[in-house]
């Protein structure tokens, strides 16, 4: 079995433009974001080891924040973990595979979690 390293960022909020109905669109809505990186690992982690033998966790949230088109409104929070996927596959080759859980607060009634997660690979 090979050795997998998974990074992750949790149970973060951000805005976006998102969603197909009327009341949904023209208004950012606030999505609870969950993501797990898993990066070719390198061959040993000493004490001193440079952050460049890893990846910044901060680059995780970036993609579900800053590196969301400023505007874009994206129908499906589908087309914003895909969206996601594809800006972490970019940062980095060492990028294996992507998952991204969205939960889409606006749509809770009794405090229940609505959404979706994707995972992706590199291809």
């Amino acid at each position: 079995m090979a050795d997998s390293l998974i990074l992750e960022v949790a149970d973060f909020e951000t805005d976006v433009l998102t969603g197909i109905y009327s009341e949904e669109t023209g208004k950012p809505q606030p999505l609870h974001i969950g993501i797990s990186v898993k990066l070719t690992p390198a061959d040993h982690y000493a004490p001193d080891t440079h952050l460049s033998a890893s990846k910044n966790y901060m680059d995780l949230k970036f993609a579900a924040t800053e590196a969301l088109p400023e505007g874009q409104h994206f129908k499906l929070i589908e087309a914003v973990a895909d969206h996601i996927c594809e800006t972490l596959f970019l940062q980095d080759k060492r990028v294996e595979a992507v998952t991204v859980r969205i939960v889409k607060l606006a749509i809770s009634e009794n405090g229940e979690k609505i959404g979706i997660t994707l995972t992706r690979e590199r291809r």
